[in-house]
């Protein structure tokens, strides 16, 4: 894969990454994530997965990697699997995210399995325990989750703490969650300290069934922001994995369109995203090879008008999208 700048970072990107939330924790919300790992949740068989789903990965060319502090162990497993290739500084792109505290402690049934908390104390914290993982490699630090409601973007003393770590050269970035997404992304677009604007990329959700950040997402790379597309699969509901009766319809639409493209469903649904050019890097959330394999197909893939007109009569409205994503069960 061909690397590109990500916005006015100065660090390169290939246009798929590869997303840690389901490698580095034995529970997440994607639609039968219990089946991708086979029952192995342990966490040596979880660090040798994620360092196996790594390879396969760097070997096909992606050279974007992004973790969280609340992924479970995903960026301890991101640095030792650094360590192992011996990678030389600058050869990946690294980036990371607090604001949320993994809970569960390994616990797959437990009630609560993240918290979520903005402030300048987490910040601190959170920074040193990313940088203890990831080291030097780590080039980018996103508010995870960012929404109106939770008052970070007003928190002028997290802003200012932010603004610090940048001058250290690490660049700093947002990612956006909810139904507000556009407008929590506008409103971080106008914060600037000492006459800099503070936010250099975005990282938000744009998938088949929930656009309602186009506009914007366009707007903040015109404004030569990076950005970063997550959740494109929409947790497996864009997926064969998707049974429910309601989304027997859209589920037969893209089988018949990813045969036409000689495809995978999920690689017809990652090449939707990447057919805007204002997506730097879209996100793999693969939690196994296989799933990163056929991921990686939708590079290929000529997306055409007539498949991009046939999807676009499943576009949800954003409190139905982010109510029905609130609903999936931690599995």
């Amino acid at each position: 894969m061909e690397t590109r700048p990500l916005g006015r970072t100065g660090f390169d990107v290939t246009r798929m990454g590869l997303g840690m939330a389901a490698l580095g924790r034995p529970s997440y919300i994607n639609l039968g994530h219990a089946d991708d790992l086979h029952g192995d949740v342990d966490i040596w068989s979880m660090r040798n997965n994620a360092h196996i789903v790594l390879n396969a990965a760097f070997d096909a060319g992606i050279r974007y990697f992004d973790a969280a502090r609340s992924y479970g162990k995903a960026e301890e497993f991101l640095g030792t699997w650094i360590r192992s290739r011996h990678l030389p500084h600058r050869t990946t792109t690294i980036s990371s995210k607090w604001g949320y505290t993994y809970i569960a402690d390994w616990d797959v049934d437990a009630t609560t399995q993240e918290v979520k908390e903005h402030s300048l104390h987490v910040l601190k914290r959170q920074w040193l325990k990313s940088r203890e993982h990831l080291g030097g490699q780590l080039n980018i630090y996103q508010i995870h989750s960012a929404t109106l409601e939770s008052g970070v973007l007003d928190n002028i003393d997290v802003m200012n703490h932010l603004a610090n770590l940048k001058r250290e050269g690490v660049a700093i970035g947002i990612s956006l969650s909810g139904e507000k997404q556009e407008e929590t992304l506008r409103k971080a677009m106008d914060i600037t300290i000492d006459g800099v604007q503070l936010f250099e990329t975005v990282q938000a959700t744009w998938n088949i069934l929930e656009r309602s950040t186009g506009n914007a997402l366009q707007d903040a790379h015109n404004a030569g922001m990076g950005v970063i597309i997550k959740e494109a699969l929409a947790n497996g509901r864009l997926t064969p994995k998707n049974n429910d009766p309601n989304a027997i319809h859209m589920m037969t639409v893209l089988r018949q369109q990813s045969e036409r493209l000689n495809t995978t469903v999920d690689a017809l649904a990652l090449a939707a995203v990447l057919n805007n050019s204002w997506a730097d890097v879209v996100l793999s959330g693969a939690a196994n090879v296989d799933h990163l394999q056929s991921n990686i197909c939708a590079m290929d893939i000529a997306f055409d008008d007539e498949a991009n007109t046939l999807l676009r009569q499943w576009i949800e409205a954003p409190a139905v999208y982010w109510g029905t994503r609130s609903e999936l069960v931690w599995n």
